[in-house]
């Protein structure tokens, strides 16, 4: 079990932050044969990436919700989440190019979205939470009293431009 940081924590981080946040809606459950390729080839890329510290993705986090799974990663920066997307030999291209075969079977069985976001700064606050999220993919922090509250963490950003 994770351990518990009972104490208020932030998160800390110098440099480009992208949020990329990708996610699978399942309009058609019982095409399983069209969605649980799509929905397998994901931890297939995330062992690649997160074995490889330089491949700029420094942390994810998996959700469930009504609509399907989504992830939200944290990257080091956009030219490096294009370069894997377009990395001929890494998992995610022909994932991709299988995915595009399948889904033209039946059409709208299965959506794919993806939405990316550089962040200038962020703001984070854990309370009696083990280290996750924005803070295990950059650093965890005390919040101090200078980043009280949210005002002063985002004013001040506990992200900073390198």
């Amino acid at each position: 079990m994770p351990k518990i940081q009972p104490k208020r924590m932030t998160h800390e981080h110098d440099g480009e932050l992208v949020v990329f946040l990708i996610g699978m809606r399942v309009n058609r459950p019982w095409r399983v044969d069209l969605w649980w390729p799509a929905f397998m080839a994901m931890p297939k890329m995330l062992r690649e990436l997160l074995s490889d510290p330089d491949s700029g993705l420094k942390g994810v986090r998996f959700t469930l919700g009504a609509g399907g799974p989504t992830l939200v990663q944290y990257w080091t920066s956009l030219e490096k989440l294009y370069a894997y997307a377009s990395d001929r030999s890494a998992e995610h291209r022909p994932a991709w190019a299988a995915f595009n075969r399948q889904v033209r079977k039946a059409p709208g069985a299965v959506g794919i979205w993806h939405e990316t976001f550089v962040t200038e700064r962020a703001e984070s606050m854990y309370v009696g939470m083990p280290v996750e999220g924005l803070a295990a993919a950059t650093r965890s922090i005390e919040v101090t009293s200078r980043h009280d509250t949210a005002r002063d963490r985002a004013r001040d950003g506990a992200t900073r431009a390198a």
